[in-house]
């Protein structure tokens, strides 16, 4: 993995040195043998120093060739160690020139080589946070030490390259290692950090258009735009939208931080097996191409990229333009992008409602990353760039990104942004801490926000809101979970209207809950009710969805009778008066603990509540309330299954959908699993009939149901129905990535042979065919193919995406047939860990962490009998007996260990109800 640079390492060689320029050559001229497995790099770097100081220079390599410093040619043998090329007796201005032989990657770090399977072809780019650009070229690699740089790429001829420069020629390669080669030049880059540099070289799709806008100051602007992709998905790069939502981009960030974009051309590349969903290289932004949507895509997955784009166009000035000084402050980045992408969908694309996403999925991990012992502050304590990469996490991405929306609420939108646009003016091209921010915050606002920041930023653990009710009907909110924190944030008080049957706000009010005040009264709100609200038994009992209707003739996917009835939470023929729901507005961060009858009443209404973003608060709250064990994960999936399956959002019902495959698979206990999936997957299937042609919800619901029946083999002959063409569901397309989901669902339960998925990846060669019978091979049942598939995956020999492909199928077994490879996974991984990187021993420790976690009814307490299941002990067992091993595979391991023993206790305390 290259040896990991300690903060104080950094702080030191950043006092020592001011680097100037990069001249950087890579020769990519045999990248089309997958046979060179190296490539030529050479750097030239001019940086001063102090006089006679020695330092060191990063370098991930196969061969280092020559080290050249001030005109001496030095002992290669002598100055490098392993990552580091020692640089001793350096002048006051000093050139030093690095050759040598880099390696291609197949885990997405560094130079990632990609073979399309459908064709053949050869794709190139990088990917460097945090620290893989030294696996590229010889760099300081660091945040904080700035530069020019300028790329040279070498490929071969019918090839684009790319750089965050604009192209400046084009020419024969004379100085090639192989024939044929071109040498593409690009100029110079303003200041960057060497993380977020990088090289796109390949038979790209390449489209152009250009935005013409003015600065802040009314002067005209163009900026040229381009689009990349693969061939063999260019008829799937919907360019007219993109270029769309990248326009309304450059027409809205310029004005609202008052700071022209200033990088010249924008350009946005999508890639396969991309490690993450994009990165913010100034002039050149990489995408995964999962974004492109050849099988179709919903009003979910496209406002998803919507946000992602806008997330990453704002890095241009959070992150890009300013850079956070060290790791402690990634944060300064990752939480204002993660903030800025839902704003600006909001108020200057199409997808207003980015906000609903936000409140149920992107902060959900923040709430689950949270509540495990290894949560950090969203200003956190990086000592290295091992931890720095850790903590791409939750924490910093939504929670600070909530944390955020908090602060707006706290000071006003006027004076956040106003402070941003000092942040930028101030400092620009330059490096900062949480201590930069805050002063131009300081200046901005007449708030305390010295001591907001130390509160909501230096902190662990989410702030508890308890409503509570008395008989009198007054309500207060009561705060919990050290350190107490200040809130503003709103509660709303909703009721089923007659008539529409739409549950409504009937009465809002803002509350301020001050650090020091564990309780505050809620006034106006206890007892609230809209005129003509349903306080009492209604036509529509319980205050259920109805039952969706089946076109005549159809056959419920199980063959089957429409999902049992069990007992509902709230009473049998009364609905529920009105709800309290603090906080819907989602103003603030926590877990919002609704009082008894909210949460009884929230069962029975979440479904009809008419504001999106007052039910995606609600979803919210049900699912805090199942994962800390005051809601029976039973009765969740239950609900899911009778009333939210005809939900129209289609954010709200992916996620939905999801939290009740989670909770069937880890919470529930397993002796009520069967009864409870059928359950579901019947209420899918008959939703999935019901549902609008051609809809969201339809191909939604398809793909839940496929996932879910790959644990259910009644469910099979549905499935080999639809694949076969014997009936079909009108409107419902059965894309590629949708075949190979429902073929898996039937491998996995003994319903297909190898030859019917040979036959189907003979039909299918795209990467999506590829990925989806790597998966499907897996997912068979025999104890050879699980043994064949461990093998495969243990290796080395599988690239990134292939490797989690892997995992997926292979997880999906009997437990006894995974608790075979127990020993073997607690065995191996610190072998894994060391021969690895660190994106592929991640995925590996992680996809294969033993997940046969059923537990029995006991006597002892749930915790307690949590901790006695073979898995946590062997768990506490390895982390015990491997104390020295590296922090970054302790802290994961810990959190899986976390993640089991919620799910045990979770299941002890519904089997003891």
């Amino acid at each position: 993995m290259g040896a990991s640079l300690t903060r104080e390492e950094a702080a030191t060689r950043a006092e020592q040195i001011r680097v100037e320029d990069y001249r950087v050559t890579v020769d990519l001229s045999g990248a089309k043998d997958p046979g060179n497995t190296t490539f030529g790099s050479e750097v030239t770097v001019r940086f001063t120093a102090e006089e006679g100081a020695e330092t060191f220079i990063d370098f991930i390599h196969d061969s280092v060739t020559a080290v050249e410093l001030n005109g001496e040619v030095l002992d290669v043998d002598d100055i490098v160690t392993g990552s580091r090329i020692r640089l001793p007796e350096l002048g006051q201005a000093n050139e030093l020139r690095v050759a040598g032989r880099a390696l291609y990657s197949r885990s997405g770090e560094g130079l990632h080589r990609y073979i399309d399977p459908q064709d053949g072809e050869v794709y190139i780019y990088t990917q460097y946070e945090p620290a893989d650009c030294r696996r590229v070229f010889a760099v300081f690699e660091q945040p904080d030490l700035k530069a020019s740089f300028q790329f040279s790429v070498i490929a071969p001829e019918g090839w684009l390259a790319a750089s965050n420069g604009e192209l400046v020629s084009s020419a024969p390669g004379a100085d090639a290692e192989f024939p044929g080669a071109v040498t593409h030049e690009f100029a110079p880059t303003q200041r960057i950090s060497s993380y977020i540099t990088t090289i796109l070289a390949g038979p790209y799709t390449r489209v152009t258009d250009e935005w013409c806008g003015t600065d802040p100051q009314g002067e005209a602007v163009t900026v040229p735009l381009a689009l990349y992709c693969r061939r063999a998905l260019a008829e799937h790069m919907d360019a007219e939208e993109l270029f769309a939502l990248t326009r309304q981009g450059l027409d809205f960030f310029p004005e609202l931080f008052g700071f022209a974009y200033p990088w010249g051309k924008y350009e946005q590349a999508f890639v396969p097996e991309y490690n993450l969903g994009a990165m913010e290289n100034p002039g050149m932004v990489t995408f995964t191409e999962d974004y492109l949507f050849p099988s179709g895509a919903t009003r979910a997955q496209l406002a998803g990229r919507a946000n992602t784009l806008m997330h990453e166009m704002s890095h241009m000035w959070f992150g890009d333009l300013v850079t956070m000084r060290w790791w402690d402050d990634l944060w300064l980045k990752e939480s204002f992008a993660e903030f800025m992408g839902a704003y600006a969908c909001v108020h200057a694309t199409q997808y207003t409602d980015a906000w609903v996403t936000f409140a149920l999925a992107r902060k959900e991990w923040a709430y689950r990353q949270d509540q495990l012992r290894t949560t950090h502050p969203i200003v956190a304590d990086i000592v290295d760039l091992e931890a720095a990469r850790q903590n791409f996490d939750g924490i910093t991405y939504a929670k600070g990104a909530s944390v955020l929306k908090q602060l707006v609420a706290f000071v006003g939108e006027a004076s956040f942004m106003d402070a941003c646009r000092a942040y930028f003016r101030r400092f620009a091209f330059g490096n900062t801490s949480l201590d930069d921010f805050l002063g131009v915050l300081d200046e901005a606002c007449e708030h305390d926000v010295r001591a907001w920041a130390e509160l909501w930023l230096r902190t662990t653990g989410v702030p508890v809101l308890t409503v509570r009710r008395d008989d009198a009907a007054a309500a207060s909110l009561t705060q919990s979970a050290a350190p107490l924190r200040p809130h503003v944030l709103t509660a709303g008080s909703y009721a089923r209207e007659n008539g529409s049957g739409a549950v409504v706000n009937t009465a809002r009010v803002e509350v301020r809950v001050p650090a020091e005040k564990r309780a505050t009264e809620l006034t106006g709100l206890a007892g609230a009710a809209a005129p003509g609200a349903a306080t009492s038994g209604t036509a529509d009992p319980g205050g259920r969805n109805p039952a969706p209707e089946v076109p005549s003739g159809a056959v419920s996917p199980g063959g089957g009778a429409s999902a049992p009835t069990t007992s509902d939470p709230a009473r049998p023929g009364e609905a529920p008066g009105s709800v309290l729901l603090v906080n819907d507005t989602d103003l603030t961060y926590c877990l919002a603990h609704p009082d008894p009858a909210s949460l009884a009443g929230l069962l029975e209404l979440v479904g009809d509540i008419a504001d999106p973003l007052a039910r995606a608060v609600a979803h919210s709250q049900l699912w805090a309330a199942v994962r800390d064990g005051r809601l029976c994960p039973r009765e969740y999936v239950l609900m899911v299954a009778r009333r939210c399956t005809t939900e129209q959002h289609a954010a709200v019902l992916t996620t939905v959908l999801e939290h009740a495959r989670q909770a069937l698979g880890q919470y529930v206990p397993v002796s009520y699993r069967t009864t409870v999936r059928r359950t579901l997957l019947d209420a899918l299937g008959e939703s999935m009939l019901a549902a609008g042609p051609g809809s969201d919800a339809q191909l939604i619901l398809a793909r839940a149901f496929a996932r879910e029946a790959a644990r259910d083999g009644k469910y099979a002959r549905p499935i080999q129905e639809w694949l076969g063409g014997e009936r079909a569901v009108p409107g419902l397309e059965l894309t590629p990535q949708l075949r190979w989901t429902m073929l898996t669902a039937v491998t996995a339960t003994g319903h297909s042979t190898v030859s019917e998925l040979e036959a189907e990846h003979a039909r299918d060669r795209t990467r999506d065919g590829h990925l989806g019978h790597l998966e499907a091979v897996a997912a068979m049942r025999s104890d050879r193919s699980k043994e064949q598939a461990w093998q495969r995956i243990v290796s080395g020999e599988l690239s990134n995406d292939e490797l989690s492909a892997t995992i997926a199928g292979f997880q999906l077994a009997a437990p006894a047939v995974l608790r075979r490879y127990e020993d073997t996974y607690f065995e191996q991984l610190t072998t894994w860990w060391a021969t690895r990187s660190m994106e592929i021993a991640t995925r590996m420790v992680r996809g294969l962490y033993p997940r046969a976690v059923d537990a029995q009814a006991a006597s002892s307490s749930p915790a307690e009998a949590a901790a006695q299941h073979p898995v946590v002990r062997g768990t506490d067992a390895w982390l015990r007996e491997h104390r020295e091993a590296p922090d970054a595979l302790r802290r994961i391991v810990t959190e899986l260990l976390d993640d089991a023993q919620r799910a045990l206790t979770l299941q002890i305390t519904c089997l003891s109800r």
